[in-house]
């Protein structure tokens, strides 16, 4: 049953990324008045405060709103892609679950000869199992507070900028970011600046009291690796794996380190570098 579920929300995030994106693709061109309006106030703010415009002129030259059409139907399609991705995975953790029984044995087989190795692996599966609940409980409140503001605001599609933001927080560092620029952009044509504001308001509110105040709480130290070595990890896997390596940056980074750190006595000084924290050392 719980694999059926999750399944189904799969496939109902597809749909909805699906027909949100060609939704999308009908109304983006709809805006090119309230773009040239835009452009028009920009360079009227300019002129009045005295503004050199001939920088903004080039800029705003050079930017062509089809750009930014293809750029959304890229990133949509992108989205897509990471959700098949992610029905796969889905389909190959069902297939190690039918496996968990003789896997639980060969572990217990194999803890006299390598003990660090099952102690490492045991406490990969915690942390990932802690982090993808914990991870996905607060996606999951920040999606529908997103979706609150955002109907609230009259941005059009609030439900497919949720689905993008429970994705996006996964994503460590920059999904904050990627969640926001898409909704921000179409609250700037469709309301002006003023709803632009708002909205950057708003998720910023959600995310810090969210992720900032609440989350650490609950994920404690699960994770269990800096700032530094998050950030570089989300670089390798995006580059290894493409947008699917960003979402399972973490736990792809956790089993590197059960595997090549953790089942290792003589790498605890590493632990300390991965972790930003000085390792706890067995001398009193």
């Amino acid at each position: 049953m719980p694999f059926a579920i999750v399944v189904l929300i799969l496939l109902a995030m597809v749909g909805i990324v699906t027909i949100s994106a060609t939704q999308l693709a009908y109304l983006l061109p709809a805006y090119t008045d309230q773009f040239q309006q835009l452009v028009a106030d920009a360079q009227r703010w300019a002129s009045e405060h005295g503004v050199g415009t001939d920088v903004l002129n080039r800029a705003l030259q050079a930017f062509d709103p089809g750009r930014v059409l293809e750029l959304v139907q890229v990133l949509l399609g992108s989205l897509i892609g990471v959700l098949s991705a992610l029905f796969l995975i889905v389909v190959l953790l069902l297939a190690m679950s039918l496996d968990a029984p003789v896997t639980s044995k060969v572990l217990t087989a194999g803890e006299g000869n390598r003990p660090h190795m099952v102690t490492a692996l045991a406490t990969f599966a915690h942390k990932t199992r802690r982090y993808l609940i914990v991870s996905t409980v607060f996606g999951l409140i920040n999606a529908i507070l997103d979706m609150i503001a955002l109907s609230l605001l009259d941005v059009p599609l609030p439900l497919l900028w949720g689905v993008l933001a429970l994705i996006a927080n996964y994503i460590p560092n920059i999904g904050f970011v990627i969640s926001l620029l898409p909704p921000a952009m179409l609250a700037l044509l469709d309301g002006g600046v003023r709803t632009m504001l708002l909205v950057i308001g708003a998720y910023i509110v959600i995310n810090v009291v969210t992720q900032s105040f609440i989350l650490p709480k609950f994920l404690g130290d699960a994770v269990g690796l800096s700032t530094t070595m998050t950030f570089i990890s989300l670089i390798v896997w995006t580059f290894v794996l493409g947008p699917l390596g960003a979402i399972l940056a973490i736990p792809l980074s956790l089993l590197t380190r059960a595997l090549l750190i953790d089942s290792d006595p003589s790498a605890k000084w590493v632990q300390g570098l991965v972790s930003g924290k000085r390792p706890v050392s067995g001398k009193k």
